[in-house]
């Protein structure tokens, strides 16, 4: 322990006047700062703490995202503004032993004078420390008063710091199911469109859903070619009908305007919106005396409207809140417009009261498409693009095929059916002693063959597999083409199932591990210790590493090898290919988790089930794909109050579906 903690620690006593160990912070803040003592505000903070802590590179783990999210410190978002930052200063409150500063959390941890998992982030004696002492001791200063003001301060700054809906885009999912719905066309134009990004682990969010001048140019053609397709063959017997009998029936045209306008938008035109578009209606067919040019050309217009386009959010006490209710809802719950019976609701005022809602939630839950809305969920969270555009080397795994990578997507969507839609515990999405497999999926498993196609089977008492862990989706989407990745497969649970966010590596960092052979065989837990002698891949590796090795009998494909088989030669450039077989070790461990030592998939997936971190991560992925963004220190609370209602009902699904539409922050009922 250092001279200067024992000091501290002395002066902390009962009978060390507090006025002495004040003056000695003073001392040490001026002669760090060149005699200017600026102690005595939050722009000390700000402008001498909040640096240091950033070096310390504390953030990376106390975030909500973090491996240290559990914990009650956690730093601003990138990009935080001053004001966020000076709040963040302040509620560091809850780290500060206002009675002995010196047995303060906000200094224990990071000089890891008290066990930190992340090591020594401020080197005792240091001017860092200095400086960080100096902060602690401000606030222990503070009075009863101050300390009212401060968490004033703070619930200010929350409340500003609350992301409204606002404007978004429809998804290509949402598109495709929006003009099936709007107009009868199965022909998902919008699989043709630019691809969308993954931003914080799905497609649908608030940052990733601009108009690229490319994507404004497919909404053109797209628009044309469904207006074309809605009137050819009588395929649109609703439209047909509604059509004026002449180009020159005004009254007809309107109503038609009207009632396909308000099923584009999702509302009811304004009367601007009704004028312009029937003289378009009426301009076109007049000129051309056809009544489906006219039509056609409304279509098109109205396709390509930002009121079609856009979910567009005006807040409570807007002229189409109800409206936008309904679309809230149906975009989130069936992932595409509100049908006429949700709209009749908005329009008569039966989407008002917290109870009308629940009620038809309820509802749209038994629909068809609640499911197929969860799919595109499910799809997105579990990153079904990388196992179906998987590639394996067709030596190893010549069996591995776009068959069975379907197959392996759909064992885990059955899976999740039979969790969410008959009220089971989700947290069986870990621990599931049962599968539901076809005959080439049983084969690769080693598993009798199933009674049907996709039939439930258990597995053997002896098995290593249980729930989402032991499906070739999830093995195979985390591997390498010739060989399993255990730092893919560590990062995947990070990522998804604990959602904590592992930093990319450095530019310039050289990932490759050492090249196997049969001269010098290695298994991968002795090649990934190349990691570790690098203090700049460590930190992160540290992280994830361990997880995965526990998936080492599991291989490229999902198929359990007891031992690691290692091919060298042979292949293109000939000669003979020669094999080693190595013994694995497959004992790993989640750093930051007590008693979290694992060897098998199972017992992983029992350590998740029962984790909170897993279980509050559900809950934060449900938030992201249903608000479109990631959550912010303002969300904390309604994360919070989500989590607890979906662990009071059993870790049920649909309950947790019901508890983020029931929300205020969902039906916008918290002032903005």
């Amino acid at each position: 322990m250092s001279e200067q903690f024992s000091v501290m620690r002395r002066m902390a006593s009962p009978q060390f006047a507090r006025g002495g160990l004040l003056s000695v912070i003073l001392f040490w803040a001026s002669a760090v700062h060149g005699g200017e003592l600026r102690v005595a505000d939050e722009a000390f903070f700000s402008e001498r703490v909040y640096p240091v802590l950033r070096a310390a590179q504390c953030e990376r783990c106390h975030n909500d995202n973090g491996v240290a999210s559990e914990t009650s410190l956690r730093f601003p978002r990138e990009g935080a503004t001053n004001e966020q930052i000076r709040a963040f200063g302040l509620r560091l409150l809850d780290q500060v032993d206002s009675d002995v500063p010196a047995e303060s959390t906000l200094l224990l941890k990071p000089t890891n004078r008290d066990e930190h998992t992340g090591g020594a982030r401020i080197r005792p004696g240091s001017d860092e420390e200095k400086l960080l002492v100096a902060w602690i001791e401000y606030l222990a200063g503070l009075s009863e008063d101050q300390v009212r003001q401060a968490r004033d301060t703070i619930a200010r700054v929350d409340r500003l710091s609350l992301v409204p809906l606002s404007v978004r885009r429809l998804t290509h999912s949402q598109y495709n199911n929006t003009v099936r719905d709007l107009l009868g066309d199965q022909t998902r134009p919008a699989d043709g469109f630019p691809k969308e990004d993954f931003i914080n682990g799905f497609k649908n969010q608030l940052a990733g859903l601009g108009v690229s001048p490319i994507l404004a140019e497919a909404y053109g053609h797209a628009a044309e070619r469904l207006a074309h397709r809605a009137f050819r063959g009588g395929d649109q017997p609703k439209l047909l009908a509604s059509l004026p009998r002449s180009a020159t029936d005004a009254v007809r045209a309107r109503e038609f305007v009207e009632q396909f306008g308000a099923r584009a938008f999702r509302r009811p035109l304004t009367e601007d919106e009704a004028t312009r578009y029937l003289q378009l209606f009426l301009k076109q067919s007049g000129s051309s005396g056809d009544v489906l040019a006219g039509a056609r050309l409304v279509v098109e217009g109205m396709l390509q409207s930002p009121h079609f386009l856009f979910r567009v959010e005006r807040g409570p006490g807007g002229p189409f809140e109800a409206y936008e209710t309904a679309s809230r809802l149906s975009y989130f719950l069936w992932d595409t417009m509100p049908d006429s019976d949700l709209l009749t609701a908005a329009g008569e005022g039966a989407l008002k009261t917290p109870a009308q809602i629940e009620a038809r939630v309820r509802g749209m839950l038994g629909d068809a498409r609640a499911r197929a809305a969860m799919d595109e969920f499910l799809s997105r969270w579990m990153r079904f693009d990388r196992v179906l555009g998987a590639t394996r080397d067709r030596r190893r795994y010549g069996q591995f095929n776009a068959d069975l990578a379907s197959a392996m997507v759909e064992e885990t969507r059955r899976l999740f059916h039979h969790l969410a839609w008959s009220d089971a515990n989700f947290m069986e999405f870990f621990t599931a002693d049962y599968t539901f497999v076809n005959a080439d999926l049983a084969r690769l498993y080693g598993l009798p063959e199933p009674s049907g196609e996709f039939a439930r089977v258990s597995y053997p008492a002896d098995s290593g597999r249980s729930g989402v862990l032991g499906h070739g989706s999830f093995l195979t989407e985390t591997s390498n083409p010739a060989e399993t990745s255990p730092t893919a497969r560590g990062l995947f649970v990070r990522n998804q199932f604990l959602g904590h966010d592992v930093p990319a590596p450095p530019p310039g960092i050289n990932t490759s591990l050492p090249e196997l052979s049969a001269e010098t065989p290695m298994t991968n837990r002795q090649r990934l210790a190349a990691h570790l002698n690098s203090e700049s891949c460590a930190a992160c590796h540290r992280l994830i590493d361990p997880i995965g090795l526990g998936f080492e009998q599991y291989n490229a494909i999902g198929a359990f090898e007891e031992k690691m088989l290692v091919r060298a030669g042979g292949g293109r450039r000939g000669g003979t290919e020669s094999e080693v077989t190595l013994e694995l070790d497959t004992t790993a461990h989640i750093q930051g988790i007590e008693d979290s030592t694992f060897r098998t998939p199972r017992e992983l997936g029992k350590i998740l089930a029962e984790s909170k971190t897993c279980q509050k991560c559900v809950v934060k992925q449900m938030f992201r794909y249903a608000f479109g963004r990631e959550e912010t220190e303002a969300d904390l609370p309604v994360i919070e109050a989500l989590f607890t209602k979906f662990r009071d009902s059993g870790f049920r699904f649909r309950e947790l579906l019901v508890a983020v539409v029931a929300s205020d922050l969902f039906l916008q009922q918290t002032a903005r």
